[in-house]
């Protein structure tokens, strides 16, 4: 038990000096030393740890809030870069794999729909949202060319700016694809009547940052969604908690949804993935059956993750070799 409150003590102390070096950076675009310190930082926080968060001091905490706070900017400066520089060619989805993280994207957004199909069994979506698309939205791309290809996809950013840039990359896409990738700029919680028409809602790990903020939006949504619609919300775990928020099972829970699974990564993939569903009443659902045991389902094994890694990037070629079709 000593050496883990060493070993923890010892992570803190790390990111804490990261986040000091990062709170001084004049500019959190891209740049050779931001590009260093964040690196620095998700190489420090990506290794199992032992390190519970929810179970740090109160100045721990204010620290990891504020380093959220940074990396969701830092996120966003570095994803206009990217999608100015797709945007400047005549297929920008020829080119998606300049975006350094891009096989990160296929590797969750994969990860995301293997985990809704295998626990919302008979789950055919076609109508989807995804709430905090940004100005580069990868995650609903792959979604829909190559796992819900006959699903219609609504973007929900409350950022202007990053839903034009997201426009303009499917400048010269496939008709088929564009027409069923659209872009709205609203805050969610401004979201009412529309959400009850969808089939599943992805929640990006960066809206609502703070423990409440995040409640709230799931409580909203659970207020909103049709009784029986799929949600699936990314979250972090163990030292990945410094760079995404992390996800009560209970906010989830109190928002109106049975929840059905987690997956925690212990890969290069950060965001751990919960899967839920709004409560129908006419199926049996509510609270009172969601409080039984979550899968907590377990990273495969290291055959399974070096042959799906290998596929992945195969995959992820093939995306970048070829125009995105349906």
């Amino acid at each position: 038990m000593e050496a883990q409150n060493q070993e923890v003590a010892a992570l803190v102390e790390k990111i804490a000096g990261l986040h000091a070096a990062i709170s001084k950076l004049p500019s959190l675009s891209p740049s050779a030393e931001v590009d260093a310190l964040f690196t620095d930082l998700v190489t420090a926080c990506v290794p199992a740890s032992p390190v519970d968060v929810a179970k740090l001091g109160p100045e721990a905490q204010a620290m990891r809030e504020e380093l959220i706070r940074l990396c969701s900017a830092a996120e966003g400066h570095l994803e206009a870069h990217y999608a100015d520089m797709l945007a400047a060619f005549d297929n920008p989805l020829d080119h998606l794999a300049r975006f350094p993280y891009y096989g990160n994207y296929v590797n969750l957004s994969k990860l995301e729909y293997d985990l809704l199909v295998r626990y919302v069994p008979g789950i055919a979506p076609t109508r989807v949202a995804f709430v905090g698309s940004g100005p580069l939205p990868f995650s609903s791309l792959v979604l829909a060319a190559h796992h819900l290809p006959d699903a219609v996809f609504d973007n929900y950013d409350r950022c202007g700016a990053a839903n034009e840039r997201a426009r303009r990359l499917f400048r010269g896409a496939d008709e088929g694809l564009g027409a069923r990738m659209a872009f709205h700029t609203a805050d969610v919680a401004t979201l009412t009547g529309e959400l009850g028409a969808y089939d599943v809602v992805f929640l990006a790990a960066l809206v609502g940052m703070a423990a409440e903020e995040k409640a709230g939006v799931i409580a909203h949504l659970g207020a909103h969604m049709a009784d029986g619609a799929a949600l699936v919300v990314r979250s972090a775990h163990g030292a990945r908690g410094f760079l995404y928020p992390i996800v009560d099972l209970e906010d989830v829970r109190r928002g109106g949804f049975d929840v059905l699974a987690v997956y925690h990564p212990d890969d290069e993939v950060i965001n751990s993935v919960i899967v839920a569903r709004k409560a129908d009443p006419r199926r049996g659902g509510g609270l009172a059956g969601a409080r039984g045991a979550v899968p907590v389902v377990s990273p495969p094994c290291k055959c399974c993750k070096m042959e799906a890694a290998a596929g992945a990037f195969q995959k992820a070629e093939e995306f970048a070799a070829k125009r995105l079709s349906v």
